[in-house]
């Protein structure tokens, strides 16, 4: 018996995998429903490379998002109960791509805060020139369950920069799943790391079968948000499977034909953009814009011990 061929990750281990196998392996399918035969019928699957006549636009805008939690509190109720919350910060902003021009820069970014806790009696927090507004979550407010309240503002906030910087014929591209900016036009979800396999066994070999700068035909999820969805694998040294390979999503309300299209135009258009691994733990997958922008993002939301101290400060100041 042979000794099985292995891989490493170009990923730096730091920041997870590439690709997150399920408890079952690689090989575990999801749930979701799948619609492999819209573009090419399941049984004619192959990998798909630029076509003829497709060009980049002039303009792509990148926009994403970053949030950090500040500190953990509790809330005393007069009851005696106590809820728990987070003070969390977050942001978004967006780069213009003008590949015309060859030139990149920031469109726009903003800063929110927030204290999101369960609490009924929670009102905003102060701390020194700093508010955190209530975000009332439902339920009982687990707090394992909190971060996750904190996706909805910043997402809404994704929504509002980008909106404001958009110009007619531009590409958007979300670091991330649509969700609920599926109604943005000429909009795509960018998802660089592969929680999940949606496709059976003969269709995911067609996807770690690509070369770089192939794209997969386009299939569509019934998942709860749905869509259109195709993966692509950006410039990398050969390596695992799945390295470089990201799925890209866009709205369900499109046509196929229309999927296609933009399917084809992101083939054109992010392998540019791809980070390398001398400077990127995440190459090439974190795009060399996106990487930039998150770091511009984390420098806005401020200094993460002094906000520590004068939510502290804030509490004492109330008992």
């Amino acid at each position: 018996m042979t000794d099985p061929r292995f891989f490493v990750d170009a990923w730096d281990p730091a920041y997870g995998a590439s690709f997150e196998a399920g408890g079952g392996g690689p090989a575990a399918p999801s749930s979701a429903q799948v619609d492999a035969d819209a573009e090419l019928p399941a049984v004619d699957w192959r990998a798909i490379g630029p076509r003829p006549g497709v060009r980049a636009p002039d303009v792509v805008l990148l926009v994403d998002g970053v949030r950090r939690i500040d500190a953990s509190v509790w809330t005393a109720e007069d009851d005696g109960a106590s809820f728990p919350g987070l003070a969390a910060s977050y942001a978004a902003g967006v780069v213009r791509c003008d590949l015309e021009r060859g030139a990149a820069q920031l469109a726009g970014a903003k800063v929110g805060r927030g204290l999101f806790t369960a609490s009924p009696s929670a009102v905003d927090v102060v701390a020194g020139s700093v508010r955190y507004p209530v975000h009332r979550v439902s339920g009982t407010g687990e707090l394992n369950k909190l971060p996750a309240a904190v996706q909805g503002p910043l997402t809404a906030l994704e929504v509002e920069v980008s909106g404001a910087a958009r110009t007619d014929g531009d590409l958007l591209v979300v670091d991330g799943p649509l969700r609920n900016r599926r109604q943005l036009p000429r909009t795509l979800g960018y998802i660089k790391t592969q929680h999940s396999q949606y496709l059976d066994a003969r269709l995911t070999a067609v996807v770690t079968g690509l070369a770089a700068g192939e794209r997969s035909p386009v299939f569509r999820l019934g998942t709860a948000w749905g869509g259109w969805s195709w993966y692509l694998r950006l410039p990398v040294a050969l390596g695992a499977p799945w390295a470089g390979i990201v799925r890209m999503e866009c709205s369900a309300e499109l046509t196929v034909d229309e999927a296609v299209e933009l399917a084809d135009l992101s083939l054109v258009t992010l392998p540019r953009f791809a980070s390398t691994p001398y400077k990127d733990p995440r190459a090439p997958q974190n795009l060399i814009p996106i990487a930039g922008l998150e770091r511009r993002l984390r420098a806005l939301l401020g200094d993460a011990r002094l906000l520590h101290r004068v939510l502290t400060a804030a509490a004492r100041a109330r008992r």
